[in-house]
């Protein structure tokens, strides 16, 4: 099972046939992943976008308990090098707790235990 990020999710939504196969099994996406990804839907295409992915993907939906979000946190200050965003170090904590492929584009996560890096 898979662990969706944000930019996988974007590339899915712009129709890219690198991340399509990720989309046809199955998949979580972490509550605050999605919140993300509905704000970058809701700015470049409208509310009634942002509307239907949430529709789609909040039955693969995951909550992120606390401890996973300072997780995160930490994960994201020992790796400040790479420009990770929060919540994308968010979606890895959650991938890595719960023995699940985290698959992404962030050039930031490339060549990290438990990543599938895709290339546009």
């Amino acid at each position: 099972m898979f662990c969706l990020d944000t930019y996988a999710l974007v590339e899915i939504a712009r129709g890219n046939e690198n991340f399509k196969p990720y989309f046809e099994e199955p998949f979580v996406v972490p509550d605050v992943i999605l919140a993300e990804f509905y704000g970058i839907q809701l700015r470049v295409d409208g509310e009634a976008t942002a509307d239907y992915w949430f529709n789609k993907l909040k039955g693969s939906l995951a909550e992120t308990p606390i401890e996973l979000l300072i997780n995160a946190v930490k994960f994201r200050y020992r790796n400040k090098g790479k420009n990770l965003s929060f919540f994308d170090a968010v979606g890895y904590a959650f991938a890595k707790k719960n023995n699940l492929l985290f698959v992404t584009g962030d050039s930031g996560f490339e060549g990290l235990p438990g990543v599938r890096f895709v290339k546009k």
